[in-house]
């Protein structure tokens, strides 16, 4: 293996590494939150929110990663534009600079570097078709404890809060959660489960995706 990019935080340490078989992995204090080998659980988590609205113009991505989630959504022409809440500095610069192939040199993509909590109570009420949250490996594996909120009623709720009339809110984990599924039914009134099958790095696994609409 050979690092790619290093960068601390006070949040801890980020690691980009190409592995032996080629591939681009990002690393979080030691725990590995993706590469650009299986990519189709961000990207279903993308086609889930825009199969589920009917005019999916203006989303929101908690979590830019190595970009795929948004570069799915840019492929739909139905989308205008995609907010994007990165809160670690050194993965938007590491885009930016090419480290990363990168999806912020599309005129519909913003980024703020934030705490994706933040940014979603700044949008008015009722502004946006979708919010995604793609953040650490879901619920029950925190890279960062303190994001544990952003799966709890309170949160959901202002994100429901902020949806428009038919828009969703899609939730990537790495692993089935029954609490998330039980809080979403408790915000939304329903939550649709989708297990993703994925090869990783030669094992069998299977990621979730949880959605709830407004």
């Amino acid at each position: 293996m050979s690092e790619v990019a290093r960068a601390v935080s006070e949040r801890g340490e980020l690691l980009l590494r190409r592995r032996g078989d080629g591939a681009l992995e990002l690393r979080v204090n030691g725990v590995f939150v993706m590469d650009d080998v299986e990519t189709s659980s961000e990207e279903l988590l993308a086609s889930a929110a825009l199969d589920a609205v009917l005019r999916p113009a203006r989303v929101l991505v908690g979590g830019l990663g190595l970009g795929y989630t948004v570069r799915s959504l840019l492929a739909d022409s139905r989308v205008s534009s995609v907010l994007v809440a990165e809160i670690e500095p050194a993965v938007v610069e590491w885009m930016r600079s090419g480290l990363v192939p990168s999806v912020l040199d599309d005129a519909r993509v913003s980024v703020v570097v934030g705490d994706v909590r933040d940014v979603v109570l700044a949008q008015p009420a009722a502004s946006l078709d979708g919010v995604l949250l793609d953040v650490d490996n879901g619920p029950d594996f925190l890279v960062h404890n303190e994001n544990s909120a952003l799966y709890e009623s309170e949160f959901l709720a202002e994100c429901r809060g902020r949806l428009a009339p038919g828009g969703v809110l899609t939730v990537w984990s790495s692993s089935a959660s029954a609490a998330l599924e039980a809080v979403m039914r408790e915000v939304f009134g329903a939550c649709s489960v989708r297990p993703v099958p994925v090869v990783l790095q030669g094992r069998d696994e299977k990621y979730y995706v949880y959605q709830g609409g407004s």
